[in-house]
């Protein structure tokens, strides 16, 4: 997406310093030099046969590089080393790892995120990664600028994409689907790990059992247990109380 990109930003500079070529050539070369009316063209077909075929030439040549692009981006293996979903709701996420489960349960270990603790979704590097979206509410949109990539989580839609993560670190994530009074609030954290770290956060979420008093602190708690920092360092909390609020 990054080369298709800059390639575009490329042509689209090659063609305007063209017409700006043309414009600036005009300018200077055919001023109104004297009161004598110019020769005058009525039709000139082979500029005119320039003009469209030129820019039909250059849709064609992006709209090919966009498709291939795009299919590329789309493309999912049928069977990925890592499958998470996010659920989107207003106003947070919840990250569910469907591959383990809590004891005695079929119920997916999860995080969610709260007006006073950012979710932060864990994924380990190396590996081809699938994210399942849900909504429960309205259209949300998951997106990792760090990723160079976003999608709309519809309800009721299935969506998803791969991903594979080729450095450790943490990187900001949002909603980018304005979905209503706190969409600019709704903010996660990725962080990517190791893969021995991945399944030892996984491990140490599954010790939480729903209803459990420190169920609350599990995202916390599984960070710790990788040498990881427990809070998101890339966003933090919004406050949603409106009285706490003043101008400044």
């Amino acid at each position: 997406m990054l080369h298709l990109w800059s390639a575009s930003w490329i042509a689209a500079f090659a063609l305007g310093a063209i017409v700006w070529g043309l414009t600036f050539w005009t300018i200077i070369f055919h001023r109104k030099k004297n009161d004598e009316l110019p020769k005058q063209f009525k039709y000139n077909s082979m500029v005119e046969v320039v003009c469209i075929t030129v820019p039909f030439i250059a849709i064609a040549i992006l709209f090919y590089f966009t498709a291939i692009t795009e299919n590329f981006v789309n493309k999912e293996t049928k069977h990925p080393d890592v499958t998470v979903t996010a659920v989107a709701f207003k106003w947070n996420w919840q990250f569910q790892y469907p591959q383990v489960t809590y004891p005695g349960s079929q119920n997916a270990v999860n995080t969610v995120g709260t007006s006073d603790e950012i979710p932060i979704l864990v994924l380990p590097v190396g590996k081809t990664i699938r994210i399942n979206e849900e909504a429960t509410d309205v259209i949300h949109s998951f997106w990792v600028p760090a990723l160079l990539f976003k999608r709309d989580v519809v309800p009721g839609l299935h969506n998803s994409f791969e991903v594979t993560i080729t450095k450790k670190g943490a990187y900001v994530g949002h909603c980018a689907e304005l979905c209503g009074t706190y969409h600019s609030m709704m903010n996660f954290e990725l962080r990517s790990v190791s893969a021995a770290d991945y399944q030892t956060y996984l491990q140490t979420l599954q010790k939480f059992t729903p209803g459990a008093a420190n169920y609350n602190n599990r995202q916390a708690a599984a960070l710790k247990a990788i040498g990881q920092p427990p809070e998101a360092t890339t966003t933090h909390p919004f406050t949603t109380d409106r009285t706490a609020r003043h101008a400044s």
